[in-house]
């Protein structure tokens, strides 16, 4: 069976592990559409302690609960009544997270320009704005519940206390650009146990990390043009970085999952994909994130083939 290497030390972070190079749909996987046994676009995902797993559901407009080993269907947790911005509705969420100390759903709700909080109580019937006139993208939540979330119309990313309304830039905010203090489209990204923030710089088909308190960012992964080298990123999307430093990136029009060591700028190596654009276990179509369980399996939205795809440490 066709793996790739990496590791796994006690802290959970992954270092030489061999994972399955197909996947197994967890969710979704029935075409595109409505029903519960379908998503159609999903974008950003979180995966619980107990493997249940939140997603964007993008083009449904809503979101969506997989328990797991239910793979049959989903239950829609918040929206699901159609586009609008009624506080019953989202309008193309595009990311979510749980926030297990208020049991409570954070969304990034990106066509109504806001982030809104929904309790997971089955009485809940609507949320309420924590953010508003924000383009929202993507959003997660530190070890001190710190919010983060990027904003892609002024490609920054900005880190609120829940309740403020304003919060504190962290990355870019210096106009769309290349420049190390610039982003251009920042799309996903990840905040590590120091306060480090790993920004997924979309158009500049670049990942950079944000030292906390520092001016400018660092590239540590891609920056070298669109392309599929294995030192190049094209469109890439979610990130993931474990307690090591190694990066983990959704590199979405290379339809594959591309991991870099700390340290080493020059080139990644393939995880997972990177067989074409399909609809086989082995390939995706256009991933767009990617997260890790408690046991190292590897989840990854394939927004193109409407499913979330989990594969195994072998």
């Amino acid at each position: 069976m066709n793996t790739h290497e990496t590791r796994r030390n006690n802290n959970d972070s992954i270092v030489y592990t061999k994972w399955v190079q197909n996947g197994v749909t967890i969710a979704g996987g029935n075409g595109g559409g409505g029903a519960t046994n379908q998503l159609s676009i999903p974008h950003g995902l979180f995966v619980d302690d107990d493997q249940t797993v939140v997603i964007a559901d993008y083009d449904n407009h809503r979101i969506v609960q997989w328990k797991s080993g239910d793979t049959t269907n989903g239950q829609v947790v918040a929206g699901g009544k159609g586009l609008g911005n009624g506080l019953n509705q989202l309008q193309y969420p595009t990311d979510v997270l749980i926030d297990k100390e208020t049991n409570s759903l954070i969304i990034c709700d990106q066509g109504n320009q806001r982030v809104v909080w929904w309790s997971r109580r089955s009485i809940t019937t609507q949320g309420e704005i924590l953010i508003g006139n924000i383009a929202c993208f993507g959003l997660t939540m530190d070890e001190q519940r710190y919010l983060y979330v990027s904003d892609v119309e002024k490609h920054e990313v900005r880190r609120y206390q829940l309740g403020e309304k304003n919060g504190t830039l962290i990355a870019g905010g210096n106009g769309k650009g290349d420049g190390l203090r610039q982003l251009n489209w920042p799309r996903y990204f990840f905040v590590d146990r120091q306060q480090n923030v790993y920004v997924s710089d979309n158009n500049n088909h670049r990942v950079t990390k944000c030292n906390k308190g520092a001016k400018e960012g660092i590239v540590v992964a891609g920056g070298q043009g669109n392309g599929n080298a294995l030192t190049q990123l094209y469109y890439p999307e979610g990130i993931f970085v474990d307690t090591l430093g190694t990066l983990y990136v959704a590199d979405s029009w290379n339809d594959r999952v591309i991991r870099w060591t700390q340290g080493d700028k020059k080139q990644g190596t393939v995880i997972v994909g990177g067989n074409g654009s399909g609809a086989g276990a082995n390939q995706f179509n256009s991933p767009r994130c990617l997260s890790f369980d408690q046991h190292g399996s590897l989840y990854v939205v394939d927004a193109g083939n409407h499913r979330v795809q989990r594969f195994s440490i072998e």
